[in-house]
Formats: structure tokens, C-alpha cells, sequence
């Protein structure tokens, strides 16, 4: 009896925790905090967007942030007016703990006047960063 509990009840909360985030995972959801979270191109390295910017915290050896890279440079090149922003997060670890930035990729999509209105942990979808983006524009 004690086998089957510790093969049925010890994974259950990890398996829970693993559903979790792969059901999040590269969600753009909306800054709960009211968009209070004002960037500048000082701050990012790089120059906002007229009508939005994506902003993208990688790392030098995340796999996923390739992918990221990718699908939004490609999103900022269709729309105008949106510029793509990469942040190497071990470079600015200031701007991480500010943003509570936990992993990478990490992308967020702010406003034309650097204001954040949508975060995604993970990869996000080229669909969801184009409806994130007709929302915001």
C-alpha cells in the first residue's frame, strides 16, 4: 500500500504544476497592475516604437528565445510603427528584479508611450502577439 501512495499521491503536485505552466506557457495576458510600468528607450537600449514595442528579455543560451526572436521581429516587420526590442536579462539584472522577470523568454508588449499592457512567460504565438497588438494599437 505505501508503494502505491508514493507512485500515485508524491507526483500528483508536480504533475499539477507542470499542467499549470504548459497551459500559460506564451499566454500575452494583461498587466494586472493597471499598466503603472512605464519603459524608456534608455532603459530597454533601444528605440520604442511609434505605435507599440515589443520588448523581449533572452538569455544567451535559451533555445526558446530563438524561436521568440524570430516570430517577433517577423510581427514588427508587418505592422508599422512597431519596433522589436531584444533586453539580454544578464546584462541588465536591474530592469529584471524591477519587472520581476523570471524567465526567458519573457515578452511584453508596451504602448506608444512605453507603457506595459500585455506579458508572456514562454513562447507566445504569432496570432496572440498580432491580437495583443491590435489591441494596444
Amino acid at each position: 500500500m505505501a508503494g502505491l501512495v508514493v507512485y500515485v499521491v508524491v507526483p500528483a503536485p508536480a504533475t499539477a504544476s507542470w499542467l499549470l505552466r504548459v497551459r500559460r506557457d506564451g499566454r500575452l495576458r494583461v498587466r494586472t497592475n493597471g499598466g503603472a510600468v512605464r519603459l524608456s528607450e534608455a532603459e530597454l537600449g533601444g528605440a520604442l516604437g511609434e505605435r507599440a514595442t515589443l520588448v523581449q528579455f533572452s538569455t544567451a543560451f535559451c533555445q526558446p528565445c530563438r524561436a521568440t526572436r524570430r516570430v517577433l521581429a517577423e510581427v514588427a516587420g508587418m505592422v508599422d510603427g512597431v519596433a522589436h526590442v531584444e533586453v539580454d536579462a544578464e546584462e541588465r539584472l536591474e530592469l529584471v528584479r524591477r519587472l520581476e522577470i523570471l524567465r526567458t523568454p519573457t515578452v511584453l508588449v508596451l504602448d506608444g508611450g512605453g507603457r506595459v499592457v500585455r506579458r508572456a512567460a514562454g513562447l507566445p504565438r504569432k496570432v496572440d502577439v498580432i491580437a495583443a497588438l491590435g489591441e494596444t494599437v
